[in-house]
């Protein structure tokens, strides 16, 4: 429960089951949460971009616009957390959910007490900052990491990334040429007590790769261990 010093967190909750997102809001609202509710794609993005939510809960079949499309839309102009919901076990489903911008997903149907858990342990990470003066600048080659104002440039030029995008270029970039495997990667992006496919991090490690130009099969950047995990650095 959240205690009175702590600031109020937003979380948007979108799901055309009406009677499931009241029961999700009802758990998020015991725990501390402002809770907003939308049901439909076009009001879960106007409500996004009206509220700013810290964390968006968004279900994958949406009347209007399905839970892609209006990831893709508030991937445009919020870092906000975005917890993907399906009810299908299509691992495709979940792998496009996570190449549009969404963080994490769960498979319907789910534990309310989880997916508390999970709101919870996503708000201890930190939120993009007004970029602050730091010298805490890493570098590999023409890849620049400002890990606290959490910019990242290639080429001088900025690149945008997501909230775990970022944290798990942070990660690795704190260590270079040390081996992180996935479960280390999850412990220090997601939480230690997160629960879920460890493979999450390969979709989100292929999406920071596109992101920066880096090919998997001549690694500027980060390399693949294979049956191991992921290390910043050639060689």
């Amino acid at each position: 429960m959240r205690t009175s010093s702590e600031p109020e967190t937003t979380v948007l909750v979108v799901d055309d089951e009406m009677a499931l997102a009241g029961i999700v809001a009802s758990y998020l609202a015991r725990a501390g949460h402002r809770v907003l509710l939308a049901h439909t794609g076009p009001e879960a993005v106007a409500e996004a971009q009206a509220a700013d939510p810290d964390v968006i809960i968004l279900d994958l079949g949406l009347p209007g616009l399905d839970g892609l499309e209006v990831c893709r839309q508030v991937r445009t102009f919020s870092d906000c957390y975005i917890l993907m919901l399906t009810a299908r076990g299509d691992e495709v489903d979940r792998i496009i959910g996570l190449s549009v911008g969404a963080d994490d997903y769960l498979t319907k149907p789910f534990s309310n007490r989880e997916l508390v858990a999970r709101v919870a342990a996503v708000l201890r990470r930190p939120r993009r900052a007004a970029a602050p003066v730091s010298s805490d600048v890493r570098a590999f080659g023409t890849l620049r990491v400002n890990s606290p104002g959490r910019d990242v440039t290639v080429d001088g030029q900025p690149v945008t990334l997501t909230r775990t995008e970022f944290d798990l270029l942070d990660a690795l970039s704190t260590q270079p040429q040390v081996v992180l495997s996935r479960r280390q990667l999850i412990e220090s992006v997601w939480d230690t007590a997160w629960v879920g496919d460890e493979h999450v991090v390969d979709v989100h490690i292929a999406n920071l790769r596109k992101k920066l130009n880096d090919d998997s099969a001549e690694p500027r950047y980060i390399t693949t261990v294979r049956g191991v995990g992921y290390r910043m650095g050639k060689g």
